[in-house]
């Protein structure tokens, strides 16, 4: 049965088709469709020219048309459609440095990176598979296009998805493209580091991402990314410890903990992947909250206030990771709930206040005694109320605390 995306897409090849030229389903849609995984969008190659399927379509934007890749607008959907073409010359080993529009479907298909990414379907639902890729779906196996040295040294970027796709489709890499991995995994120097970095984390989101991380410790890959030359232990251990249902930012930081990274470190490394400001601000709060659990501290309430429930949740995760039975989550979330206040915003005195009742002017006294007031309204000591929080800052109820 052919699946819904498919289906709304099929009239677009068929006008198409009523041109005069050939269309088909192309590249991963159609290898999920064989695996009977979900499809969210579909991608169309054509024998049709760009300014030929211009005139096919009215709406149309223009996505890489020196690449032969538009945009058409049709019935409301959105579909990449791509002339059948031809590539030469890879001198950046990334991109064509020239390419040829070409009529034939097998000659397109022969340029693609994996034999399971060279399949096309027709809008019956026909396959076409001149290169084996079916065979190699059903043996789970990821195998270039033709001679793997050729396909690496087009595009090397193909190395870390070859190791991507182990990761989300749980398959196992053939011997000859695995060999040729390792033979070709320094030609990854001359790949963007954001390239990288998409990469990686989608390795690190796919269900088989153990054995993606230790095959790119055991192949040398990892030598040619950002912060992991020389690290070849800290990565199996990662690979170990690394459990299925962390999230991208809890596996990162268990990474940052098997690298055993401190201080400006920490920021240099997550830097070195070229991640977001803000991701790396959050990534170093929740390690360094992991740092203080494997120090033997526990969660209290002032330190789930600190962290905030979602930061707190997130390095108990990575800390499990690291010391499987220690899960305080539970512990967690009543300390979080049982909470007077979330935040300062909460704190139901300002600054003004309390210099008003202390007849005190502005200083660094103030902040002191603002975490004061938080960490007794947190603790208990004082209810989170106006009145109540003025007569114990000025009365008897402070001093004796003190004492």
């Amino acid at each position: 049965m052919i699946a819904k995306p498919f289906l709304q897409a099929v009239p677009v090849l068929e006008l198409i088709e009523e041109s005069g030229f050939e269309a088909y389903f192309v590249g991963g849609s159609v290898r999920d469709h064989i695996l009977g995984r979900e499809i969210s969008d579909v991608d169309i190659a054509t024998s049709a020219l760009p300014d030929e399927l211009k005139e096919i379509f009215p709406k149309t934007v223009d996505l890489g048309i020196e690449h032969g890749t538009i945009l058409v607008h049709y019935r409301g959907e959105s579909y990449e459609i791509t002339t059948f073409r031809s590539e030469a010359g890879y001198t950046d080993f990334r991109r064509p440095d020239q390419v040829s529009f070409i009529r034939s479907l097998r000659d397109d298909l022969q340029r693609r990176d994996f034999t399971m990414n060279a399949i096309a379907m027709d809008k019956e639902g026909n396959i076409l598979d001149p290169f084996s890729g079916v065979e190699a779906i059903s043996q789970k196996k990821i195998a270039t296009v033709g001679n793997p040295e050729e396909r690496f040294g087009e595009d090397a970027l193909r190395m870390l998805r070859a190791v991507r796709f182990l990761s989300q489709l749980c398959f196992s890499i053939e011997k000859r493209t695995y060999d040729s991995l390792v033979k070709q995994c320094h030609l990854l120097d001359n790949i963007a580091v954001e390239r990288k970095t998409v990469e990686f984390e989608k390795m690190l989101k796919g269900q088989n991402r153990n054995e993606a991380i230790r095959l790119l410790a055991s192949s040398g890959m990892h030598q040619y990314l950002p912060g992991l030359k020389n690290h070849t232990e800290p990565l199996f251990q990662f690979s170990v410890s690394l459990f299925k249902d962390l999230q991208i930012s809890e596996a990162w930081v268990l990474l940052l903990f098997h690298l055993e990274l401190k201080g400006k470190e920490v920021e240099e490394f997550l830097r070195s992947w070229k991640l977001p400001v803000q991701t790396i601000k959050r990534y170093k709060l929740i390690y360094s909250w992991v740092l203080e659990r494997n120090n033997g501290q526990s969660w209290t309430v002032e330190t789930v206030y600190k962290a905030g429930i979602d930061i707190a949740l997130s390095a108990e995760k990575v800390f499990t990771c690291l010391h499987t039975g220690k899960d305080e989550s539970r512990r967690i979330i009543h300390l979080y709930e049982s909470l007077p206040i979330r935040n300062r915003q909460e704190l139901m005195v300002s600054g003004n206040d309390i210099m008003s009742w202390l007849g005190e002017k502005p200083g660094p006294w103030l902040r002191d005694v603002l975490e004061e007031v938080e960490r007794a309204v947190i603790n208990g000591k004082v209810p989170n109320d106006k009145e109540k929080i003025k007569v114990w800052l000025n009365g008897l109820n402070r001093k004796s605390e003190k004492s």
